[in-house]
């Protein structure tokens, strides 16, 4: 048996449901540990900074907002993006000791959004599809 849809819940966002909060805070961490790892705690060459800060940093980024506004489509392709950040991880993971912690933190945070975004989604078009049910009973009912 399906949960009752949330409120706040409509067809291009989501609600703001404690499995939601998890999502936005998972994302929201890997924003700043990947920028704290890139700025301060294992910075690369001083040439090749600038570059990953916008290869690593600008795609998350751009996704942000429609996160934070609980966006159902930013939740879709942000989603999908964080598994390119979970290989990462796990290559980091598995190279030098330095940045396994990171890694092993990057590989956490990316689960933890995807998981929790997928789960959210899912519950969305539960819900969509109880509506749609519904309404197609209804108006079958009311042509009889």
């Amino acid at each position: 048996m399906a949960q009752p849809e949330p409120k706040g819940d409509t067809a291009t966002a989501v609600a703001s449901t404690p499995l939601y909060r998890i999502a936005a805070a998972c994302y929201v961490a890997l924003i700043l540990l990947l920028g704290a790892w890139l700025i301060w705690l294992a910075p690369p060459p001083p040439g090749l900074l600038s570059p990953l800060l916008v290869v690593f940093l600008l795609p998350l980024l751009l996704g942000l907002r429609g996160v934070l506004y609980r966006r159902r489509y930013t939740l879709q392709w942000t989603g999908m993006l964080s598994l390119v950040y979970f290989m990462h991880g796990l290559v980091a993971a598995t190279g030098p000791a330095s940045q396994r912690w990171l890694g092993s933190a990057e590989v956490i945070l990316t689960i933890g959004y995807f998981g929790a975004a997928m789960m959210v989604l899912r519950r969305g078009k539960i819900a969509h599809k109880m509506r749609q049910t519904a309404e197609n009973a209804n108006e079958h009912s009311n042509q009889a």
